[in-house]
């Protein structure tokens, strides 16, 4: 499965459009969002060649509008989830044996789609449905996906480019096979692109996959598998289910083909899947591959040296984009005490000039967070700080969810380094800010390196020495690791997305380690003039 003499077009990262005023693509989004805003959907299951309406329904309401009924989404019974099993394995091998360059086409063509015809849907559905304004809709849902889809052939190629050392006598090679079975893809809210590359990646590879989106997510991951179909992407090699995720995970656990996990989402979901799969191993036709990313408490540490306003924009940015709901987002910081008015002054500043709302009115910056779940646990955490002796909240502190889920961007001052939001992973715009002493700078990196996440964190220092020892310190403290910016905003084939410790297994989605995982090597030695004797020479006299 070599490259051959095939070139494929070289992976470009995808433009960002501005969606200025005036612009024409503020308009169209626009446009577009006021017509799905004003349309009823119903997404069903997608099995096979199938769009299975079950019957089963639940409600899909946009967090910033709650009261809003965008339509339903159709739940699987465990005998569709082993529908979709049945219709992977049946595609398999066809899939399997596709030359490489047929099936790069089908994702490169939906890279096109995206970028294209579909881009303000795309967008548009995200805004609605996840509640992004149209700056993080647009990074995510049309450029990340794009981006995933074009890097992840051209790693393909390169892959496929890689073979072993032959001799005159012999020839060797490497086959690069897709594993034997199905994969089984879980993916978050948060991105859109994350929901459309976990599936599609194992898929690029020769696997196919059963793809549970989360339920915050449908709106969108409906769009995903339109522009999959329409790309050319044949029946059964991703197939989407949504329901009861108990259930739905139990089923495919407990399959024998099953071969391979693609996940992003929380530490302990991540964990107990690890252990159910640890528990179902005797069951299993191969090991199933287990590739995760998870949770994270997001750093940013400013060195004495570091300029104050450069410190509060990456705040301000890095925590409360999106909602802080990035996995990426930073939520502790660490800034010297001498520092801290005059960054605090910046942050309360760009806080105040936050619009917040719906997405729709693109002078929004802070939208609606995910769900009532979420905006019930951030409300816990916020009413705390306002009482315990050793919190105080700086900024922010307010919240409303009569019309949508709105949590104001909170900024909690803290005089214990382990405090509670400083440790536990909140998923929303609350930052907790830990203030130490200039002479205390080699504490306050074991400080910072004291947790159970490691995915993302930020150094802003002007002195190279500092920003030195803190990238030595904290090796081990995330897996993408930033000097002076902000700890988000990872771009695919730049800056591979992973962590490790209680972040993930740190395999890096947007780059060629993540698609090793997807691919069993066969190696192939042919020996030209096959040897007809077993005596070798040390045996004679």
């Amino acid at each position: 499965m070599g490259k051959g003499v095939f070139q494929v077009p070289q992976a470009v990262n995808e433009p960002v459009k501005s969606y200025a005023p005036g612009t024409p693509e503020r308009e169209a989004v626009l446009k577009v969002y006021k017509e799905l805003w004003n349309s009823k959907v119903e997404v069903p299951l997608y099995i096979g060649g199938e769009e299975i309406k079950t019957g089963n329904t639940a409600p899909m309401n946009p967090p910033h509008d709650h009261k809003h009924h965008l339509g339903d989404y159709h739940k699987a019974s465990k005998e569709h989830v082993e529908k979709a099993i049945d219709a992977a394995l049946n595609a398999r091998e066809k899939w399997a044996n596709l030359e490489w360059e047929q099936r790069a086409a089908v994702f490169l063509k939906a890279a096109e789609l995206i970028a294209g015809p579909y881009r303000y849907k795309i967008n548009a559905a995200t805004m609605i449905g996840q509640s992004k304004n149209i700056f993080q809709a647009e990074i995510d849902s049309a450029c990340e996906l794009i981006d995933f889809l074009r890097f992840n052939v051209e790693y393909m190629t390169r892959i496929y480019e890689e073979q072993p050392e032959s001799t005159s006598e012999a020839w060797n090679r490497l086959e690069y096979r897709p594993l034997e079975g199905f994969v089984y893809a879980i993916t978050p809210f948060n991105f859109t692109a994350i929901a459309g590359n976990l599936p599609s990646a194992p898929a690029l590879m020769g696997n196919v996959a059963i793809w549970k989106p989360s339920d915050s997510q449908v709106y969108s991951a409906q769009v995903i598998m339109e522009v999959f179909k329409e790309a050319g992407m044949p029946d059964g090699v991703i197939n989407m289910v949504m329901g009861d995720p108990v259930m739905i995970t139990d089923t495919i656990l407990a399959h024998r083909e099953f071969s391979g996990l693609h996940f992003t989402g929380s530490t302990t979901v991540f964990k107990n899947l690890w252990k159910q799969i640890g528990e179902n191993i005797h069951n299993y036709r191969s090991y199933p591959r287990i590739v995760g990313e998870t949770g994270g408490k997001d750093f940013i540490l400013a060195h004495k040296s570091a300029r104050p306003k450069q410190v509060a924009t990456a705040i301000s940015r890095g925590a409360f984009e999106f909602q802080g709901q990035k996995c990426s987002a930073a939520s502790r910081a660490y800034i010297p005490k001498s520092m801290w008015e005059e960054v605090k002054g910046y942050v309360v500043e760009d806080l105040k000039s936050f619009k917040m709302g719906s997405p729709e009115d693109m002078g929004n910056f802070i939208t609606a967070v995910i769900h009532e779940g979420s905006f019930d646990k951030l409300a816990k955490f916020i009413d705390a700080a306002k009482n315990d002796d050793d919190a105080e909240i700086v900024a922010g502190g307010n919240y409303d969810k009569s019309k949508g889920y709105f949590i104001e961007p909170t900024v909690i001052l803290t005089s214990n380094p382990k405090y509670s939001t400083m440790c536990t992973e909140l998923f929303g715009p609350v930052m907790t800010v830990y203030l130490y002493e200039e002479d205390q700078w080699e504490e306050t990196l074991k400080l910072v390196d004291d947790s159970e996440y490691a995915l993302t964190g930020a150094i802003l220092s002007q002195d190279r020495y500092a920003a030195a020892e803190a990238t030595k310190a904290l090796q081990n403290a995330a897996g993408n690791f930033y000097i002076n910016d902000k700890p988000t905003g990872a771009v695919v084939g730049q800056q591979p997305f992973g962590g490790a410790r209680g972040s993930g297994t740190n395999d890096k989605a947007g780059s060629i380690l993540n698609l090793y995982r997807w691919i069993s090597p066969r190696t192939i030695k042919e020996t030209f003039v096959t040897p007809t004797d077993y005596r070798y020479p040390f045996l004679g006299e």
